[in-house]
């Protein structure tokens, strides 16, 4: 999992095909079990990327992420996107990873 922390960042991943995208907080103890799972899920599936922000520390590019994609903000919050497109995104105690597999299976070939 690689943290990503500007716009500039995010736009450079975002032509890879397909990617996770988690909103973590560093504060939170749902974010913590989000995070977790993820942490799972990209040590079984290392094919798969997957990028995390901070929120506390990248409030920009969070807010920028719910603007330019239409999603309203939640943390904990993960997106799975492919060529600028959100394929599936979810929250809370929904970030599992039993969730994430299920939604490569249905997304990706």
């Amino acid at each position: 999992m690689k943290k990503i922390h500007s716009w500039e960042e995010f736009k450079s991943i975002d032509t890879a095909n397909p990617f996770y995208f988690l909103k973590n907080s560093t504060t939170c103890p749902i974010s913590q079990s989000a995070y977790e799972e993820a942490e799972k899920f990209a040590e079984d599936h290392p094919d798969m990327p997957i990028y995390y922000l901070n929120v506390q520390e990248s409030r920009s590019l969070s807010n920028k992420i719910a603007d330019e994609f239409n999603v309203k903000h939640e943390s904990p919050q993960i997106f799975l996107f492919s060529t600028h497109t959100v394929l599936y995104n979810n929250s809370h105690w929904n970030i599992t990873y039993s969730a994430l597999v299920d939604q490569v299976k249905k997304h990706v070939p």
